[in-house]
């Protein structure tokens, strides 16, 4: 037990014997030579707020949010903030401006050595650089941050894509009302541009044609088309295996001639079966359909007439198949058989009969004429096209009357009026989709080869099977001096800077099996971790570029940290303040106990409220016959 609950013991017995003893003497007067009742209860209440009076001027309250706190000025501290925030102890990390005023350190791991009894961090600024992130866990912590700086402030891409995959990009814009946003190619060219909404956010879209590094650029402009800022937005294109399809058709037509040449041109490895009667069929040697051969593809795209051609043996094969993982695409060319919809219904679908057919409107497009221009490209030698030539529109097309609006189905493609034209559900590991356009050709004699060739790759990437690639784990938002953390690596494993320079990455045993290590990045570029034959590029930023995403970074980042604080550690540093903070000034509580002992005093020595006889005290027994 330490002074301060002894002294708070001894106190609290003292109050304790003074209230039972001054009502044991008024218990043992004379009735007529009692008190009254309030003045009896001033008494009682009397002793322990002088006990309570006499600890706080022993012992006055700490005062938690005057000491302990630690004002800390990051990047972006405006002097009007700083000079605002409460603060003990005032330091400046060196992102902070020169123009603030507190004691400069060279981190904040510094800042807490030399200031141990810090409880609480108040930081003003942009926010806390990974240097400084790790230090503050287990910290109660308090986060004013700066205004973000006028340009892009979110941009949320893939690091990597395949080669002939297109690719989202989402992000904000601060400070551009009325504005909008720009995705140019490595060559410069629009080809997407979208109006920025009412919370400045923004969505682009492009296709990754070639493989290898891709510079792309996001560019922003404000109502009067001024650029406010443009940023790098580097992708790395890589060339996977080709996806393996098995094409199955029951009769020839237009639409299998062009799928089968937009999969050549995609890359695609297609094996392809048609039947035109009689035993006869045309493409490709005849495979057995069976598990070892379905076991060797990624997707099967198939009619309706082939699939009520499949033995059972074969049709069995392909459910195994399906359920194990392989993607299956069921064209609708004509009226579904009452066989393929009982068949169907052993998969969750119910698409009816499909006798019906209805002209198909694709959604209008965002992409200006600009845009289309990019990503319909020169054309080819054959028919070269025009760059003062305006972008054809879409044809109107035509699809089969399924019902594909089932809760349970996930659309892959819909038309101007929201309706899904196909679908697909999952079937065990795998998934199966009913697709209802017959025609999609037209889009390529309509000189429209990218939209036909968007929705067959959208179909074939949402059903293929799925491929594990190993794939190390490399942090986002690298930069320049900064630690970029990298896992999944081999003990062998180097990184080669734009240089040329190779640096071996030095695992870190207290990762586990995570096989993390650390790389301190000094040049901005494209590095490349090498693992044996396997590349893996990556880029890394400048410090200064990008501010807007910087400044964003450091907020979000630091924000996160004074949220997990604020939640983990309320109660241990409300618990540790009250113990280690610096106490007030005794003064007033001694002066408040002083002015009450000495009312006390002359109270009990007045005649208010006593009994009929008078004694000389409340704290003296009553002697009637003194």
């Amino acid at each position: 037990m330490n002074w301060e609950m002894a002294v708070a013991v001894v106190l609290g017995v003292a109050a304790a014997l003074a209230m039972a003893r001054t009502a044991l003497r008024q218990y043992r007067a004379e009735p007529s030579s009692r008190s009254r009742g309030w003045r009896v209860a001033l008494l009682l209440l009397a002793q322990p707020l002088v006990a309570i009076l006499l600890y706080f001027a022993l012992f006055p309250p700490r005062l938690p949010e005057q000491a302990g706190t630690l004002l800390v000025a990051t990047a972006g501290a405006g002097e009007a903030a700083w000079r605002e925030a409460a603060g003990e102890v005032r330091v400046a990390l060196p992102e902070a401006p020169q123009a603030i005023v507190g004691e400069r350190v060279p981190d904040l791991a510094t800042a807490l050595r030399r200031y141990p009894h810090s409880q609480r961090l108040r930081i003003v600024g942009a926010g806390l650089t990974p240097r400084d992130r790790d230090v503050v866990r287990g910290i109660a912590m308090d986060f004013a941050p700066a205004p973000l700086p006028r340009g892009i402030v979110a941009a949320w891409a893939p690091a990597r894509v395949g080669e002939g995959e297109s690719f989202d990009v989402r992000g904000r814009v601060e400070g551009a009302n009325g504005g909008a946003v720009e995705l140019l190619d490595p060559a410069g060219q629009r080809v997407d541009r979208v109006a920025l909404g009412a919370d400045a956010g923004f969505a682009v879209e492009a296709v990754a044609r070639v493989a290898g590094r891709a510079g792309f650029v996001l560019r922003a402009v404000d109502a009067q088309q001024r650029e406010i800022e443009r940023v790098a937005l580097p992708v790395s294109v890589e060339a996977e295996p080709p996806v393996r399809v098995l094409l199955l058709a029951g009769a020839p037509g237009p639409e299998l001639k062009y799928l089968r040449r937009w999969a050549s041109d995609a890359g695609l490895k297609l094996h392809t079966q048609i039947a035109v009667g009689a035993g006869l069929q045309l493409g490709d040697a005849p495979l057995r359909i069976d598990a070892p051969t379905l076991a060797g593809f990624d997707a099967v795209v198939l009619d309706e007439r082939a699939w009520d051609a499949l033995a059972p043996a074969q049709r069995a094969a392909l459910t195994a198949a399906l359920r194990g993982g392989l993607g299956v695409l069921l064209r609708a060319t004509g009226p579904l058989s009452p066989g393929v919809r009982a068949q169907l219904r052993e998969f969750g679908l119910e698409p009816g009969a499909g006798a019906d057919t209805s002209a198909v409107r694709l959604p209008n497009e965002r992409f200006d004429e600009a845009a289309l221009r990019a990503r319909l490209g020169p054309g080819s030698a054959d028919a070269p096209r025009s760059q003062e030539q305006a972008p054809p529109a879409l044809p109107s097309l035509t699809r089969r009357a399924l019902a594909l609006d089932a809760p349970a189905l996930q659309a892959l493609g819909m038309d101007a009026d929201g309706k899904a034209f196909a679908a697909w559900r999952s079937a065990g590991q795998g998934r199966i989709a009913l697709w209802g356009l017959s025609d999609s050709f037209r889009l390529v004699l309509a000189g429209r080869e990218d939209e036909h060739a968007r929705l067959w790759s959208r179909a074939l990437s949402a059903l293929a099977r799925p491929r594990a690639v190993a794939r190390a784990d490399i942090g986002s938002a690298a930069r320049v001096g900064e630690r970029v953390r990298v896992c999944g690596v081999g003990a062998q494993a180097k990184i080669a800077a734009p240089d040329g320079a190779r640096v071996e990455v030095l695992l870190d045993p207290a990762a586990g099996p995570q096989a993390c290590a650390g790389f301190w990045p000094t040049a901005a570029g494209w590095h490349s971790l090498e693992q044996g034959e396997r590349r893996q590029d990556f880029y890394v930023r400048a410090a200064d570029e990008a501010p807007g995403l910087r400044a964003s970074e450091l907020r979000d980042a630091t924000a996160a940290l004074a949220l997990g604080s604020a939640e983990s550690s309320a109660a241990a540093v409300a618990n540790d303040a009250a113990q280690t903070g610096e106490r007030g000034s005794p003064w007033r509580w001694f002066a408040a106990w002083l002015a009450l002992c000495a009312a006390l005093w002359w109270f009990e020595r007045s005649r208010l409220g006593r009994g009929g006889v008078a004694a000389p005290s409340d704290a003296e027994p009553v002697n009637p016959g003194r």
